[in-house]
This record gives structure tokens, sequence and C-alpha cells, in this order.
């Protein structure tokens, strides 16, 4: 059974930091591609960061510079370190994973990380 749990979220005051993390298990990770997404109130799921495999990166254009991504092959996890946190990354923070070779997709429950001003 393959699982994504997702932690870290909370709530931090403008200009603050929070890691989110995610553990994966029941799948072979080192053969995903991840992915942090979020969605907040009203809004579609957005695309965050992502991570692929060989450890190449990119980032949604409002988190560059602010956010980084990271993987531990040897621990079955993903992280986004958030820093200068604003009001508007406000979301549900969700990990995916992709199998490179099938494409089959995999979602966390999601963790909420609220901004205040």
């Amino acid at each position: 059974q393959v699982q994504l749990v997702e932690s870290g979220g909370g709530r931090v005051q403008a200009g603050g930091s929070l890691r989110v993390s995610c553990a994966a298990s029941g799948i072979i990770f080192s053969i995903y591609n991840m992915g942090w997404y979020r969605q907040a109130p009203g809004k579609q799921r957005e695309l965050v960061a992502h991570i692929t495999t060989d450890g190449s990166v990119n980032y949604a254009d409002s988190v560059k510079g602010r956010f980084t991504i990271s993987r531990d092959n040897a621990k079955n996890s993903v992280y986004l370190q958030m820093n200068s946190l604003e009001p508007e990354d406000t979301a549900v923070y969700y990990c995916n994973a992709e199998n490179r070779f099938t494409h089959r997709s995999y979602w966390g429950q999601g963790t909420q990380v609220t901004v205040s001003s």
C-alpha cells in the first residue's frame, strides 16, 4: 500500500520559515519524481516545486529564491524549506510522487500552512 505522509505544517508570521516533510512508503522512492503542490481556498492546486530522480529542481516563479526542495532517498523523504513566508503562501501543501517510467502518480493527504500578516 502506497502512503505519502506530510508533516511540518503550521502557523507562522509573515517573514518566518517552515519546513514541511513527506515520508513515502510502499514505493521504490528512488524512481519517483517528487513534487510539492499547494491549494489555497477557492483556487486551483498549483505546482510549487519539483525534484527529479537525478536531483534536478524547478520552482514556481512565486517561490523562487524563498523555497528549497530536497530529497533523501535513504529516508524515502522529500522536504520543502520555506523561508520569507508571505500571507499569499497560505494553503494546504500536498506531496506528489510520480513514477518516472509509468507516470503513475500518488498524493499525500496534505498539510496546512498558514502565514499571518
